[in-house]
């Protein structure tokens, strides 16, 4: 008998991730991808020394890379040095390289919420009482902050991002594996953002999401393409997650959490066998 790929699955099961468990969703799924693969669990800070005793790095829960941001690059580079296989693959061009994409996605016309990093740009944001800064390396809303009109003056070119304060309705989150749509979830309550609820998108939400997932190019992995509601009824995009999204499995059903699992398993051989 053929011997069974070997997979690094890469999770920080401490990580006090607010309002979610990452610990419990790598649990769940690292048993049942147990059934096609060996796989060990490795904290992110060991991942560089342990990656070359196995097929390929699968990176889930890992945590905001910004706190081990050195140990982070030491594992890119290792890994693309030595030929390593990363699941999701290192070519992410959305969060995996930082807000930046929003920039050029802005620019390029796409749904976002509109983004600029300099301070003569600013007159280019639709006219709003408060605006959001945030870090372009930043991720899980650290270091973000709400800065009203008038105070915009301060902000430093290149480090933050700055965007109009959308009044929006809800949020909402489609999930994929590779280019596959699996399903979706929202927020009723901006007010709560973690209290998720199954969400039924129309042709019409798919299509937008579709958008971002072929922007990104990603031949596999799991992403996530986070959006907002306007009051006008329009879809905005908030982030493009292809490094290690959460993916709420604990709110889906039966049917709807197999379906993914068996589709991140086929991604996997495929992936495997690319």
């Amino acid at each position: 008998m053929p011997a069974r790929p070997a997979l690094l699955y890469v999770t920080d099961l401490a990580y006090p991730a607010r309002g979610r468990r990452y610990c419990d969703e790598d649990v769940f799924l690292s048993s049942r991808l147990r059934a096609d693969f060996d796989i060990a669990l490795c904290h992110p800070l060991d991942a560089a020394a342990l990656m070359d005793r196995f097929d390929a790095v699968v990176v889930r829960n890992s945590g905001p890379v910004l706190h081990y941001q050195a140990e982070y690059d030491a594992f890119r580079e290792r890994a693309t040095a030595h030929g390593t296989r990363v699941y999701n693959p290192l070519t992410g061009r959305a969060d995996m390289a930082g807000k930046q994409y929003l920039l050029e996605l802005t620019r390029a016309g796409y749904p976002v919420i509109p983004t600029v990093d300099r301070p003569q740009d600013l007159g280019l944001l639709p006219g709003t009482g408060q605006y959001v800064v945030k870090p372009k390396a930043g991720a899980d809303s650290i270091g973000l902050r709400f800065v009203p009109a008038d105070a915009l003056g301060g902000i430093a070119e290149g480090d933050v991002l700055v965007q109009p304060r959308v009044d929006f309705r809800y949020e909402v989150s489609f999930y994929y594996v590779d280019d596959t749509f699996q399903y979706a979830l929202y927020a009723p309550d901006p007010a709560r953002r973690w209290e998720l609820e199954p969400y039924a998108p129309t042709e019409a939400d798919l299509a937008f999401a579709r958008r971002f997932i072929d922007w990104n190019t990603l031949g596999h992995g799991i992403q996530r393409v986070d959006a907002c509601r306007t009051r006008e009824g329009d879809l905005l995009l908030v982030e493009l997650e292809d490094l290690n999204p959460y993916l709420s499995l604990d709110l889906v059903d039966d049917r709807t959490r197999d379906a993914f699992v068996s589709g991140m398993t086929s991604s996997l051989h495929r992936f495997l066998d690319g």
